[in-house]
């Protein structure tokens, strides 16, 4: 059994007719438990628990204490190449956007990563447009080798690759692997992903579990918010998450709450997430699962997201540019998107001590 087929057991249960129903004691009652199931998810996600969020928030502030204390793991992403081959609606890296194409030679990836680690990381999560012909498994292999004495961690946020692949590349010295379904619901799925391999929905769906059984310590997904009903896409998330943590009880869970942000490029479907919705969201994240780990990245502003963290967030950004080289090099014109929070790492570190949190460089040590 995978995943998918637990997304299909859920087809005749019409999500957003429960929530509509859902009253006051259901949402307390399941606010009260220790141990949420798919309709406490459903209760907190609906409409009406917008009443309770500051009870939910309480609750989820002693929850990240509790397992997690008062850090926040920094880390920063490296890109190192922005090819892609899939047409994909909503995303900067559309083979049509018209956006300038580049690709790290190893030297300039060795010189990227020296800087990175100057600014302190430990943590590295290296990405790529999804182009298995423009970055192949070998170069992004060869590139892990490259970083990965300067690194304690090195993630990858590529195509989706079968289990062989991550094999290849967890031996490399890759720990963990960030693979985004975007949206969960698969008619919109088909939708916005017109043309590429990213277009087949049940393997990028299975992605995050062949990661898990090559040997990947730690997995992380998410849902593009944006591109369907953000309740809808957080209760199947959540799920996914579920389903990876009881079959791979030794792999490590986080989740992202990425809200779509300005690309070159227009997409005229996307639903508003405001401010309120994405704080149901990471309350309800916390509140199912109490060990997972909560990313929130430079898609959001550095205030909003000194106000979030205390609602279950676990790891931030820092020190961001998604150009390709961005960090050293001075790229222009090749990012995916445009992020909010351009704060340097310093500026970080001192949002974080402002409100009583420890930033950690470094959680998690290579053997």
């Amino acid at each position: 059994m995978s995943f998918y087929d637990i997304l299909k057991s859920y087809k005749n249960l019409d999500i957003h007719r429960y929530m509509n129903n859902v009253t006051d004691e259901n949402i307390l009652n399941s606010l009260q438990k220790d141990s949420l199931d798919e309709y406490d998810l459903l209760n907190l996600l609906s409409k009406k628990a917008t009443n309770y969020l500051e009870l939910m928030a309480q609750k989820s502030n002693k929850l990240t204490n509790q397992y997690f204390g008062k850090t926040i793991c920094l880390y920063t992403p490296m890109y190192i190449a922005n090819y892609c081959i899939n047409k994909c609606v909503y995303c900067g890296y559309n083979l049509e956007s018209g956006i300038k194409r580049k690709k790290l030679t190893m030297d300039e990836i060795k010189y990227e990563g020296e800087f990175i680690s100057n600014e302190g990381f430990k943590h590295l999560l290296i990405l790529t447009g999804e182009s298995n012909i423009h970055s192949d498994i070998k170069y992004i292999g060869e590139a892990v080798e490259t970083l990965k004495y300067k690194f304690s961690s090195i993630g990858i946020e590529v195509y989706p690759m079968d289990e062989e692949a991550y094999e290849y590349l967890v031996d490399k010295g890759v720990d963990s692997l960030t693979v985004y379904q975007e949206v969960y619901d698969e008619g919109i799925y088909k939708k916005v992903h017109i043309k590429g391999p990213k277009s087949n929905y049940k393997y990028r769906l299975d992605a995050p579990e062949r990661g898990a059984k090559a040997g990947m310590r730690s997995i992380s997904i998410g849902a593009l918010l944006g591109l369907n009903d953000f309740r809808e896409e957080t209760f199947f998330t959540l799920l996914h998450g579920k389903y990876l943590r009881n079959k791979y009880p030794h792999v490590e869970i986080s989740y992202s709450v990425p809200r779509i942000r300005p690309f070159k490029g227009c997409y005229d479907g996307i639903k508003e997430v405001n401010d309120t919705d994405l704080v149901q969201a990471i309350l309800c994240m916390r509140l199912f699962d109490n060990h997972g780990g909560i990313n929130l990245s430079t898609r959001e502003s550095l205030d909003l997201r000194k106000n979030l963290i205390p609602l279950g967030i676990t790891k931030l950004s820092a020190g961001v540019s998604t150009d390709v080289g961005g960090h050293s090099q001075g790229g222009k014109d090749t990012s995916q998107f445009k992020i909010s929070d351009e704060s340097n790492v310093e500026q970080v570190k001192t949002m974080l001590h402002s409100i009583g949190y420890q930033h950690v460089f470094k959680d998690w040590e290579r053997f």
